[in-house]
């Protein structure tokens, strides 16, 4: 299979992705295993030394992305194939080459990336070949189960895995070799994240549109502070840090998919670490909104029990990052403002992407700005 399957914009069709099943996913894996070229017409970009495949190798499908389609061969191997193929550069192969040029572990073992030319003659990222992770759940599975049974322990790791990652991303490498600068941001992440509000209130229609236009001054004072951050340490983060890509497996915990933020481009992507840790900590708001809507948790205990695992995770992250040497990566100011830019985005990604997901900002946003007395609460929005 190759990218004459896909039309000169790269946009998929019908014969795109290979369907599990059908071996074509099998047979590249194996060639990959064998350090054979594979079939098709593909560049290889190697991190590490795949498992012994065979042509024969058994495959299914694996669908946990929304966005990609993904087949597990023979229970060790996952290819990630982009539906549509997205031009190069892109985050994900960069990541997989400096995670393991320092070390980095706590992921899905990244073995391989493909790309291939577009008829109009464009690198685009075909694939991305990883380690299959056994009795992986996400965490939009299994921190909805901890919310529900009022555990937060799980926080105290999710922070240490943060910090590491970071840590990582802190250590210079051959593809990252400035891996850390101090840059004075101005008012640019104050303009980007006026901009997430402004786009986050013409975007969400009807009774939660009418509420969040009533907080828009609010909001805006919530994130002015951004103008007046003086210098701080930047790294490559990850981009898109919540509980969803963070998966529990057998052997403990996972972050995975460096894809970036779906609602922003053309960002620096040298950003403060404050920025990741703010929506982690804001996930575990949504995970409690979930909660709340499809497992009938009390909205009072789930909210504590939020209020909770965010602290938790930020005491673990702080410390993790304090005994490695790196304390000074997290810049404390700049939490509170990326927090609600961050649910002005997630409002951007419902309206765009998955319409059913508004109540979980809209649930996080109410609840830190409750209703007046005066004020009559609109009925919450069902899936």
């Amino acid at each position: 299979m190759n990218l004459s399957s896909t039309d000169p914009d790269g946009v998929a069709s019908p014969g795109w992705p290979p369907v599990a099943g059908d071996g074509t996913t099998a047979r590249l894996v194996a060639a990959l295993s064998q350090g054979a070229r594979p079939p098709g017409d593909y560049t290889v970009l190697r991190f590490h030394p795949l498992p012994s495949i065979q042509l024969t190798a058994a495959e299914r499908g694996f669908d946990v992305d929304q966005t990609n389609h993904s087949v597990v061969v023979d229970e060790s191997v996952v290819v990630k194939w982009l539906t549509p193929p997205l031009p190069l550069p892109q985050p994900a192969p960069e990541f997989f080459a400096h995670l393991t040029a320092v070390g980095f572990t706590e992921t899905a073992l990244p073995y391989a990336a493909l790309s291939a030319r577009s008829p109009s003659g464009d690198e685009t990222l075909v694939a991305l070949v990883t380690g299959y992770l056994p009795d992986a759940r996400d965490g939009w599975e299994w921190c909805v189960d901890e919310a529900v049974a009022g555990r937060t322990a799980f926080a105290a790791d999710l922070g240490r895995l943060a910090a590491d990652l970071h840590v990582a991303m802190a250590t210079p490498s051959p593809t990252f070799p400035d891996a850390v600068r101090t840059a004075h941001p101005g008012a640019e992440w104050a303009t980007r994240a006026e901009r997430a509000l402004g786009e986050a209130l013409e975007l969400t229609g009807g009774e939660d549109g009418a509420w969040l236009a009533g907080r828009a001054a609010e909001l805006a004072r919530e994130i002015e502070p951004l103008g007046r951050v003086g210098a701080t340490p930047l790294i490559r983060i990850h981009g898109d840090l919540h509980v969803g890509q963070t998966l529990r497996w057998r052997d403990g915990y996972a972050v995975i998919d460096f894809d970036g933020n779906p609602t922003v481009t053309g960002a620096d992507p040298f950003q403060p670490a404050a920025r990741d840790l703010a929506q982690l900590r804001t996930s575990l708001e949504h995970v409690a909104q979930v909660a709340i809507m499809r497992r009938d948790a009390d909205p009072e205990q789930a909210l504590l029990w939020a209020a909770t695992a965010r602290e938790t995770l930020a005491s673990a992250y702080r410390e993790r990052l304090t005994a490695r040497g790196m304390s000074a990566l997290l810049d404390e100011s700049l939490l509170g403002p990326l927090e609600i830019e961050q649910e002005c985005r997630e409002l951007i990604y419902a309206t765009r992407h998955l319409p059913r997901w508004r109540y979980a900002p809209m649930g996080v946003l109410r609840s830190r700005f409750p209703a007046d007395e005066t004020e009559q609460t609109p009925a919450e929005e069902t899936l």
